[in-house]
């Protein structure tokens, strides 16, 4: 079982720029997956293709970080089944939202989540401040009167919700113990399981280069993000992983145009740039102690439980 060494707390600079190193490698697998399950949705359909990618995610995990089922407690069970639960609902429907969507669009739906999570956890005027200059960013990449459609907007907004949990669990399960990062792969499994319903039907008509794609897609897609996703969530929080997965719409945005020939205007390009600007923002500046003007008037904590 692979643990992550004792060592002191890394610096803020140090720790938001490995978190945003993690998220960037994150994003380039899961939205180049995309476009590569996208070419089987219409011989399997997408459920089925975010199923089995999932199965081959889960084996590669567990393999990889074996993880151990004894020594949890009930609360830690409950946080890696629900994280479990949560990925296998974000995918599938975010893959819905492809079907509809051009991936770009889909994407930026999907990071509406993890947004509000940046905007809800901020705890200085200057982080809510980079968190609304990626919403900005990711409504510029979505465009004004382009591809909305009823039916991918509801399944993109669903999976944002997901994404919203998601961020939160990263951080609850990354933080739980030393081996906490092995955990990982059981909520991966349980994922696969209980997505398992849609791809089971449609293994017969898997052909041997499809087989090929699904695992390529599961590996790139779903076990090396989730893993950097979760020792993202490691280092840092809920509130700078939710601001960094802005990188998402900006780079789903990008390869929908080199891989799937989805044509980029000049409005989404600003997108982009502002979304890539507040990513570095909040990198910047999350770690450094708030000053007495900076603060967000609040009655509450809002600093999120560890």
């Amino acid at each position: 079982m692979i643990s992550l060494p004792q060592s002191k707390p890394a610096s803020p600079p140090q720790s938001g720029g490995r978190a945003a190193f993690f998220v960037l490698l994150g994003s380039i697998g899961v939205q180049s997956s995309s476009a590569i399950s996208a070419s089987m949705f219409d011989a399997l359909g997408s459920p089925a293709v975010s199923s089995l990618r999932l199965v081959f995610a889960a084996v590669v995990l567990l393999a990889f970080l074996r993880p151990t089922v004894r020594g949890h407690s009930r609360s830690a069970w409950s946080a890696i089944a629900f994280y479990g639960i949560v990925m296998a609902a974000m995918n599938l429907l975010l893959y819905k939202a492809i079907e509809y969507l051009p991936l770009g669009v889909a994407v930026t739906l999907d990071f509406l989540g993890p947004a509000v999570v940046a905007l809800v956890f901020s705890r200085r005027i200057r982080e809510a401040a980079w968190a609304l200059l990626a919403l900005g960013g990711v409504i510029l990449i979505a465009g004004p009167g382009g591809h909305f459609n009823m039916l991918g907007f509801a399944f993109g907004i669903g999976a944002g919700l997901c994404f919203a949990f998601y961020t939160l669990l990263a951080e609850k399960v990354g933080k739980a113990d030393d081996s906490s990062v092995s955990s990982l792969a059981l909520s991966v499994a349980i994922a696969a399981l209980a997505s398992l319903p849609f791809g089971l039907p449609k293994v017969t008509e898997v052909s041997g280069p499809q087989w090929g794609l699904l695992a390529l897609s599961g590996v790139i897609g779903v076990a090396i993000p989730y893993f950097v996703d979760t020792l993202a969530a490691r280092i840092s929080s809920a509130r700078v992983v939710g601001t960094l997965f802005a990188i998402d719409p900006a780079m789903g945005t990008l390869i929908g145009w080199l891989a799937l020939g989805e044509q980029l205007g000049w409005l989404p390009l600003l997108g982009i740039a502002c979304v890539a600007l507040a990513g570095a923002g909040v990198t910047w500046f999350a770690a450094k102690p708030p000053g007495p003007l900076e603060r967000v008037p609040t009655t509450e904590p809002t600093r999120y439980p560890d």
